[in-house]
């Protein structure tokens, strides 16, 4: 008989910095719902800085029921991670409060122009089992999934307020992962 816990897949689970006692790795995997920004004010007629752009009062409406469709289809998680410019902030405030996330976090690697060397090994310090929100910004997004899923150039479109599924599997010798799935905002909303 075993005396390993058996993890319910059903129930988030916390990513907090990995423990390992063996000396060998255990298999890596991390869920990551990757989830561009909402639509923002257009960068033509605002007047602020490009960072300060917050969402549109339709780009705030299409992210609430975008996340109550990813609530309806079961997507559970306790934390969310974000960029720290107000259109992404916006877009993950709105997604954690409908789907009762406690913790936000702004990562400045998910920024357009951060770091992803920086984003990796922070997502590799997390406990295996693992499910996250990302929010970020295009092209850095799609940029991203392309690296994990070892493609060169990637012929990706995430859609403001899109999202994909991507697991992480390995971060040895390089982080590897699979695109499990990715959704236009249109058909996200039509399956709750």
């Amino acid at each position: 008989m075993s005396n390993d816990k058996e993890i319910d897949s059903n129930k988030p689970t916390s990513p907090t910095p990995a423990r390992t006692t063996s000396k060998t790795t255990p298999p890596t995997k991390i869920d990551l719902f990757i989830l561009r920004h909402g639509e923002a004010g257009n960068r033509m007629t605002v007047l602020e800085e490009d960072s300060k752009r917050p969402l549109t009062p339709e780009g705030r409406a299409e992210m609430r029921k975008i996340a109550k469709s990813l609530k309806a289809v079961g997507l559970q998680t306790n934390h969310i991670y974000t960029s720290p410019l107000i259109r992404a902030r916006e877009t993950a405030e709105v997604t954690a409060k409908v789907l009762n996330i406690p913790t936000l976090e702004e990562w400045d690697e998910l920024k357009p122009d951060g770091s992803k060397a920086t984003l990796y090994r922070k997502l590799e310090r997390l406990q295996q089992n693992s499910t996250l929100i990302l929010v970020g910004h295009e092209p850095y997004l799609t940029s991203m999934i392309g690296e994990i899923i070892g493609a060169t150039s990637p012929k990706i479109v995430l859609k403001k307020g899109g999202v994909a599924k991507v697991r992480i599997t390995s971060f040895t010798p390089r982080i590897s992962g699979e695109l499990r799935w990715l959704l236009t905002p249109k058909i996200i909303t039509k399956m709750s």
